[in-house]
């Protein structure tokens, strides 16, 4: 099965492919694409769905692991990233992918065993458990690898974390906000109702 694990932003996402037909699980692909912060919100994603489709189509992944939404100070980034992840979703449902999100902490934990890890722990340890050289690498490429990593590799360790905080390994769909719900969080983030 081909794994493919995304780390979404708005001008760079980082992506990785790995194929669990093998142990240790292989490599595919990894890296980031960038749009660049001088264009309209719209083309930022245009661009990063059109590069994405292209990865899509030359690896046909089967599953599809994000890393969660996390609650932003700023409520237009929050709803800008809200954007890119759901231009990655449809893509990636078009050509019938399964999903599941992990929240930072979870990743950090399942990669490091520490939940409060720092990135570069994080990028480190992932090129270790996957036997990949170091570098120069953008944090968004290893990023990814650490959630298709985690993604891929569920051990009885991983599903007790996501058990302890109380998030299970689904790839159904979610129930949808209600209406308060969102009101609510639009009051939360400093918006007006």
């Amino acid at each position: 099965m081909i794994v493919l694990g995304i780390d979404p932003g708005s001008i760079t996402t980082g992506y990785a492919f790995l194929d669990t037909a093998t142990q240790p699980l292989s490599v595919l692909e990894y890296g980031t694409i960038h749009a660049p912060a001088s264009q309209a919100l719209e083309d930022r994603l245009l661009h990063i769905v059109v590069e994405l489709e292209k990865l899509l189509d030359k690896y046909k992944p089967e599953t599809l692991g994000m890393e969660g939404v996390f609650f932003a100070k700023n409520a237009k980034s929050a709803l800008v990233l809200g954007h890119i992840r759901g231009a990655i979703l449809v893509a990636c449902r078009k050509r019938g992918l399964n999903y599941c999100e992990y929240s930072p902490r979870v990743i950090k934990q399942a990669v490091t065993g520490d939940g409060g890890a720092s990135k570069e722990q994080v990028a480190n340890m992932i090129f270790a458990r996957l036997g990949i050289q170091g570098g120069e690498l953008p944090l968004d490429a290893s990023d990814a690898l650490a959630i298709a990593w985690t993604h891929a590799s569920p051990s009885p360790f991983d599903e007790s974390i996501l058990k302890a905080v109380g998030k299970k390994r689904v790839t159904s769909r979610k129930k949808k906000a209600t209406t308060k719900q969102w009101m609510d969080l639009i009051e939360k983030m400093g918006g007006k109702v």
